[in-house]
């Protein structure tokens, strides 16, 4: 599991790959010293699952870490509901539905069936607004499955060395941008 994919890390890669790499390199810094307000505000929206603090129901898992052994990622889920059988992802606020975000879904999905859980809807959850995205089941969308097993291929090839950013607005959007020397603001 040396080289195991973090889950997290499936929408950083879409974002850029030098993302990670700087996540990586600020490691046990304080977070308030380079990340965003809609970061931490991220962070904060995300406690009640994170410290399962979610549900008392008996058929709501939060924050249970999973790892898919097909392809060696891991992480944590956001909830699960045993009953509607359904895993969801929450994010602050939705605005796009990016692949990055259906990506991070994906893999815990197959983390869990792996498991042994049965997972027959995907869901992302806006907090802000209280929206509900449905997501088709991977079996469901066969054009994105083949994307999201093609950034799992690309990031265990990916190397930093030769990494040239061409998305300007990326980089405008970017908390690591004035560390970063591939930024192309």
């Amino acid at each position: 599991m040396d080289d195991a994919i973090i889950i997290s890390n499936l929408n950083d890669y879409i974002f850029c790959p030098a993302s990670i790499y700087f996540h990586n390199l600020y490691g046990s810094r304080s977070t308030i010293t380079y990340q965003s307000a809609d970061q931490i505000n991220g962070t904060k929206a995300h406690e009640t699952v994170d410290n399962n603090r979610y549900s008392t129901k008996k058929n709501i898992i939060t924050a249970l870490e999973v790892y898919s052994e097909q392809y060696n990622i891991v992480g944590k889920i956001d909830i699960y509901d045993a009953d509607k059988k359904m895993l969801i992802e929450r994010k602050r606020q939705i605005k796009t539905i990016y692949d990055g975000y259906v990506f991070q879904l994906y893999a815990q999905f197959f983390a869990m069936v792996e498991m042994g859980y049965d997972i027959q809807k995907l869901m992302f959850h806006s907090i802000v607004d209280n929206k509900n995205y449905s997501v088709p089941l991977p079996k469901d969308d066969n054009q994105m499955l083949v994307k999201f097993e093609t950034v799992i291929r690309d990031m265990r090839a990916f190397s930093l060395d030769g990494f040239v950013q061409t998305n300007g607005e990326k980089c405008k959007r970017c908390i690591y941008e004035p560390a970063c020397d591939r930024g192309l603001v």
